[in-house]
């Protein structure tokens, strides 16, 4: 990737051999493991065995290889401390286990309330803190 291009960083959930090569035809650093890779990478011990054939889609494979590096699990760490805190906050105490509207504008509007709602209580704790 060249110099200075965007990072994605993206659980296993939306890998796909289309998104490594839309990443890279994009020219985004883009951190995303197959879900083998993710077992591996979250400490939950090696890979399945069904996921250690050799791979054929040279995109699959320059993912792998990055993501094995110690420079490549660097930032894929990152990805656990920027969203998945505040995601678990709005479903568990926030109670938002799922959308209650319907149709991709009513879920977004919903989900934007939520963050306000969650940012809101966050000035509030720091401001008086």
């Amino acid at each position: 990737m060249p110099a200075g291009a965007a990072a994605g960083l993206a659980d296993s959930g939306f890998f796909s051999p289309h998104n490594v090569e839309q990443l890279e035809e994009r020219g985004l650093d883009g951190y995303v493991p197959d879900s083998n890779r993710a077992r591996e990478l979250n400490g939950l011990g090696p890979a399945a065995g069904m996921g250690n054939h050799a791979v054929q889609h040279a995109g699959i494979q320059r993912m792998r290889h990055k993501l094995r590096s110690p420079a490549g699990r660097q930032p894929y760490a990152r990805r656990k401390q920027l969203l998945e805190p505040v995601i678990g906050s709005l479903k568990e105490p926030g109670g938002m286990r799922a959308f209650q509207r319907r149709g991709l504008q009513k879920a977004a509007l919903e989900f934007a309330l939520a963050a306000i709602a969650f940012n809101l209580k966050r000035w509030q704790r720091v401001r008086t803190g």
